[in-house]
């Protein structure tokens, strides 16, 4: 079968759609739905403290992870070909400042985020490897702090097409579209017991000036929950959910039966040391996922102050 975009140009299949490039996935890491089967942010990239803006400085982050994936999911859940195999590596240096500036009594900072990836995808008899950086993601937070515990950002990303893209290509590392991204981000904190942390995100999705293929908005969540030992560690569980909300459109027509979901969760950790460095590692399966891959990740979060 071939299923390369360059093929597809009229109006065709959902299946055909899932397939055209089931792997224009990356931003930073994963494989998942609209165009291509994929999304602008990294499914599940955000672990503990994910809503605690640290005091003013200079932040240095880099994530890595490890996602691999061998079932690609139609819209009833069934395997949409006969062999899929996809691996990507991801390492996302981040740097971010959090300035002396309050904004409606928040603290202003600002990120960038640069991805660069090494993505192999087969589909049947075809395969492809690229490697290179993805689409950049930077933009402004506003930092709370309700009480020792609790903490709050609330944010914006924006997400340049600055990654690879070819619409003949089978493996692309970019997504060839601008996408903004409202966040809400909350923090439960306590060393000697419960902590929480959820990230609520809502995507806009602009063209593809290639394909004329618009992907449809998605609500997604990052979510970690656990427990505080008073030595540094914290030891619970994580993952994300994720509902794409409107459908995709290309070429003036709605793309029906293609709105992407999946739910992953799996073990996950925190170690922080008393100058202020800290990590997260985590594992997570995917679950319950419709036109999209399912596979699982390992992801690991290194914060370091500059």
């Amino acid at each position: 079968m071939n299923i390369r975009p360059s093929v597809m140009r009229a109006p065709y299949s959902p299946l055909s759609r899932l397939l055209a490039g089931s792997v224009a996935i990356l931003a930073l890491p994963v494989a998942q739905a609209t165009e291509g089967g994929g999304s602008s942010y990294p499914m599940g990239a955000e672990n503990y403290m994910t809503g605690a803006m640290p005091p003013p400085g200079f932040y240095a982050q880099v994530f890595a992870e490890r996602y691999s994936a061998d079932n690609l999911r139609d819209n009833s859940g069934h395997d949409a070909v006969e062999h899929f195999d996809l691996d990507a590596a991801v390492v996302a240096p981040r740097l971010i400042w959090v300035t002396e500036q309050k904004v409606l009594d928040g603290n202003l900072a600002f990120h960038l985020n640069v991805p660069l990836v090494d993505l192999k995808v087969e589909v049947n008899d075809q395969h492809q490897r690229r490697k290179g950086m993805g689409d950049v993601i930077f933009g402004p937070a506003l930092g709370y702090h309700y009480s020792d515990k609790l903490h709050a950002i609330y944010a914006l990303d924006i997400f340049a097409p600055t990654g690879r893209y070819d619409r003949d290509d089978l493996a692309n590392i970019g997504r060839n579209y601008w996408a903004v991204e409202p966040i809400v981000a909350l923090s439960y904190v306590d060393p000697d017991g419960l902590n929480l942390d959820v990230k609520l995100m809502y995507d806009f999705n602009a063209r593809n000036p290639d394909t004329d293929y618009r992907s449809g908005q998605e609500a997604h969540a990052d979510y970690s929950a656990g427990w505080g030992f008073g030595n540094g560690w914290v030891v619970g569980v994580g993952g994300y959910i994720y509902r794409q909300v409107t459908d995709d459109n290309q070429n003036g027509d709605t793309v029906d039966d293609n709105k992407g979901r999946a739910f992953a969760i799996g073990p996950s950790i925190k170690y922080s040391d008393n100058s202020g460095w800290f990590v997260t590692a985590k594992w997570q399966q995917e679950q319950a996922v419709r036109n999209r891959a399912e596979g699982d990740a390992y992801w690991l979060k290194l914060t370091v102050p500059l």
